[in-house]
Formats: structure tokens, sequence, C-alpha cells
């Protein structure tokens, strides 16, 4: 079960909203075993879901161990949703191809500023997916500038790694 899921697959399920730290607002969804074994990966699986009737959202399915999956649902849609804890969701989501990776505008503005765009762009896309990603749903401004600052230091790193490789 190595193989990557098809872009365009499309699944659904139901299952219950989990608390997944405590203290925190952190909910997930168990993926059932029949849904992780139609995708035919044990590994992060990028997707766009929906819960209930929300807005799609770009999140990842993340592994657990096992062949089990989760998906995090973040509060925003929980409570667009006005779903809760234990709550019975159904989730429907499209696979989504993890090469295709779209670049905030101000992140990639950073990293031509720096010289460090094409350095970026050689990380693995799940990796840019996932930087991207969190940029984008970061909810304060400062908080999405401390991201691009962490994205340029990646892409730094990145270039140090490929110069020691070239040596």
């Amino acid at each position: 079960m190595k193989r990557s899921p098809t872009a365009g697959k499309q699944l659904s399920f139901q299952a219950k909203l989990e608390n997944w730290a405590e203290g925190m607002d952190y909910c997930a969804v168990p993926v059932p075993a029949s849904v992780t074994q139609a995708l035919g990966t044990k590994g992060p699986v990028l997707v766009m879901a929906r819960v209930n009737d929300s807005e799609p959202f770009k999140v990842s399915l993340f592994p657990t161990g096992g062949g089990q999956h989760y998906i995090r649902i973040k509060a925003k849609v929980r409570k667009e949703t006005k779903t809760k804890t234990g709550d019975r969701v159904r989730v429907r989501f499209t696979v989504l191809d993890r090469a295709d990776v779209t670049i905030p505008t101000d992140l990639m503005k950073a990293l031509r500023a720096k010289g460090v765009a094409d350095d970026f762009k050689s990380l693995p896309p799940g990796r840019q997916n996932f930087i991207s990603r969190r940029i984008d749903d970061a909810a304060k401004p400062e908080t999405r500038d401390k991201r691009i600052q962490d994205a340029v230091e990646a892409a730094h790193r990145r270039r140090e790694k490929r110069i020691d490789q070239s040596k």
C-alpha cells in the first residue's frame, strides 16, 4: 500500500468529531478503514474537503499508524457548520495532486527578495503545500508574517543542504 492516491478521486464517509488534545481546540474525524484502503496509501493525502455543507477547504488526511488516517477539522469549519465534539458529520473530499503547489503571492515576494525562490521550489511538493497551507491558514497578520519568515528560513536551509551535497 505505497502508491499515491489518484488525484481527482472523490470519497465520502460519516464519523464522529473527536477532541484530539485536552485543553486545546483541536478536533479531528477518524477516516474509516474502507476509505483508507480505497486511497491505497498509509501516508498523508492532500485533499479538498467539505464537512456537512461547509465551504471547501484544503487539508491533509494524516496517518496515525496501523493504516488509520484522521482529518483535522478547524474551529472555523466547526463554527460554520455548527458542529462540536461528539457530533456525527459527513465528510466529502477530492484527492489533490501533491505536485500542484500554489505558492502565496506574499511568500513568493519574500522568497525572491532573499534570493531563495528556487530553493523553496526544490523542496518536495508535499512540504511546499504544507508550508503554503500554514501561511494561508494564519488567522492574524502577524502569524502570517512569522510563517512566511519560517518558510524563507526553510528555503535557506534547503540552499545550504544543496550546496553541501554539491561539494
